[in-house]
């Protein structure tokens, strides 16, 4: 039996200018912290494989400084004698210096169609996979699944690694269904013990497609490790682990699995009326709305209504800072002069 730590959609970046021009609460430090909190069981030699499961930075197009800063603490848990097998996802497949990574004897990026073979406390395993795909994926998956190698790789444990939008897949008020970025169901591939998929943000996993029909494998996805939007404010957020095992069937089967909640902070949606209040009003409407959250929470602060003349400058970022504590991060969202007009009508 192995154990496999599986983290993904870390956003490494996110929120994090290298030149700030306002003095407030990054999000970014977040993301790092619940990266790093992720990492360590890894780090006390607690699991046998690390997966990620990609988009470990926010974006394709990062600065040197960052990359670095990110695959640090991956190459911790790599210089510690312990494998990662990095899935690029859409976000950094332009970004990871693939070279200087393949250096490393223990960090493995699937940066194309491949498979890596590994001895995983005196067990056979192979881990195979491919970066994102977005264009025609439905159509070409099981081309690119064969083109691993994984199927005919002589292990007892056999992964598959992917970054991509399985059917039946859910988020915030939808379900994956079809679309040509969308993998179908049937076609997850036999003899794997389990697929170890990035790109969702919500943990859930997939045993079954749309039609009720068991997957040939089943599918794990963690999640994000913080929350990116508006729509993961209820989602709770972490990594998961897995027992895995050489017998039972060809390329093992899941023993067992384990989410563990990250300590991402709270995202709060709030709103006040500024319909006919004074700037002094609106100053302290939106004090008591702020000081009725946590003060750690990212909150989106709505302004409904039509503002009085002067009242506005309450809104300005300087002045706003001095209404919540600095530990709160808070954007403000105005209503549109459209949706404005149409309440005065």
């Amino acid at each position: 039996m192995i154990k496999v730590l599986l983290l993904a959609d870390t956003h490494l970046g996110f929120d994090l200018p290298s030149r700030p021009r306002v003095d407030r609460r990054r999000r970014g430090p977040d993301f790092f912290a619940c990266t790093r909190r992720a990492l360590e069981p890894a780090l006390a030699g607690e699991v046998d494989l690390v997966v990620h499961g990609g988009d470990l930075l926010f974006r394709s197009k990062v600065r040197p400084g960052l990359v670095a800063q990110a695959l640090e603490p991956l190459l911790e848990v790599a210089d510690r004698g312990v494998p990662v097998v990095l899935v690029p996802g859409n976000h950094e497949r332009s970004a990871l210096p693939y070279p200087l990574l393949a250096s490393h004897e223990h960090l493995h990026v699937l940066d194309r169609p491949r498979t890596v073979r590994l001895d995983l406390a005196g067990t056979r395993a192979a881990v195979g996979g491919f970066p994102c795909e977005r264009d025609e994926i439905r159509d070409r998956f099981r081309a690119l699944v064969s083109g691993c190698g994984l199927r005919e790789a002589d292990a007892a444990i056999r992964l598959l690694c992917l970054h991509q939008t399985i059917e039946g897949a859910r988020v915030e008020g939808h379900t994956f269904r079809s679309g040509r970025d969308v993998v179908r169901g049937c076609d997850i591939p036999p003899g794997v013990a389990a697929v170890l998929c990035g790109h969702i943000h919500r943990s859930q996993v997939l045993r079954s497609d749309l039609a009720g029909r068991a997957l040939a494998a089943p599918v794990f996805y963690p999640g994000s490790v913080e929350r990116t939007s508006l729509a993961e404010r209820e989602e709770a957020k972490g990594y998961l682990t897995l027992e895995i095992g050489a017998d039972g069937q060809p390329g093992g089967r899941v023993i067992s699995h384990e989410f563990h909640e990250l300590p991402a902070r709270p995202m709060v949606c709030t709103s006040v009326d500024a319909s006919g209040l004074t700037s002094a009003e609106l100053e302290q409407r939106i004090r008591e709305e702020l000081g009725a959250v946590s003060a750690e929470a990212v909150v989106s602060l709505r302004i409904e209504g039509e503002l009085l003349p002067g009242s506005g400058r309450v809104l300005r970022a300087q002045e706003l800072r001095s209404l919540h504590p600095p530990s709160m991060t808070v954007a403000v969202r105005l209503p549109s002069p459209v949706s404005a007009s149409r309440r005065r009508s």
